[in-house]
């Protein structure tokens, strides 16, 4: 347990990434928190959008490798807002702040949706270049809680963290998976699976989209799975390389790089 916390990787980006707190709106209340790191000279970087309540450094590991290969990554911890155009307004302000007028959107879980509803949001003046989704959704419906969800707010943490680990698997998890889950549920208190009817929905909204299915993973891949994870978003990516909303610095750039981690995640796919 908490193994990721203590682990020097995490211990290594706390100490060289920091945090910025940005305000844009006119109530000071809703601070903006995030990550920025790689090469400024990027107009067009990819930004993380974190699942529920979840704070900017679960996407440690993407900020790290992605960094490194020359990507500016931005991880985002937004403010409290109620409903998603409210959101979208502050998301909004918030591109304006650093300049930036398309970007590339991972979200997670809860940070999928907004990132949808974001471009959406903005689809007359297109904000957002390429969207990725990670275990998201679009219908929040599908979150439905029973009654005790009204008696959320009155419950100490333990009880609310039992709760969530409640929704995960109780039979044998694999090690790496187990540390993600626990490293999630103590920052982020998120949402378990989503269920078959979720996914097919969302298949049906992106009939042309690419997918990318990886054998083990659980709810938080971009932890517990984060060589995959990290190689599908470089693919991804990969197609704006040479253009104006190429996340990458063009110096950076290296093709047969690339081809040879493609060919190691598939021998480490094939030996799982």
């Amino acid at each position: 347990m908490g193994e990721i916390k203590v682990s020097p990787d995490y211990n290594w980006f706390r100490s060289t990434v920091p945090l910025k707190k940005i305000i844009v709106d006119d109530d000071d209340s809703k601070i903006w928190s995030l990550y920025d790191a790689g090469p400024r000279n990027i107009r067009c970087p990819l930004i993380f959008l974190p699942p529920v309540s979840g704070t900017a450094d679960v996407f440690f590991r993407q900020i790290l490798a992605l960094t490194g290969w020359g990507y500016r990554v931005i991880a985002l911890q937004y403010p409290v807002y109620w409903d998603h155009l409210e959101f979208c307004d502050g998301f909004r302000k918030l591109l304006d702040h650093l300049q930036l007028d398309k970007v590339h959107l991972f979200g997670a879980s809860l940070g999928g949706f907004l990132a949808q509803k974001f471009a959406e949001y903005t689809h007359k003046s297109p904000r957002v270049h390429s969207l990725i989704l990670c275990n998201s959704f679009s219908d929040t419906s599908i979150f439905n809680q029973t009654w005790t969800a009204n008696s959320f707010w009155l419950m100490p943490s333990f009880m609310l963290k039992k709760i969530v680990l409640g929704n995960f698997s109780s039979g044998p998890v694999d090690p790496v998976m187990a540390d993600a889950i626990d490293f999630m549920v103590d920052r982020v208190f998120d949402q378990s699976a989503l269920s078959t009817e979720a996914k097919e929905e969302m298949y049906k909204l992106y009939p042309n989209a690419r997918r990318a299915h990886l054998k083990t993973g659980g709810n938080f891949p971009y932890l517990c799975r984060s060589a995959e994870v990290n190689l599908y978003v470089q693919i991804h990516l990969l197609q704006f390389h040479g253009t104006k909303y190429a996340a990458i610095d063009p110096s950076m750039v290296s093709a047969e790089e690339l081809e040879v981690q493609k060919g190691n995640l598939s021998i480490s796919q094939e030996e799982q």
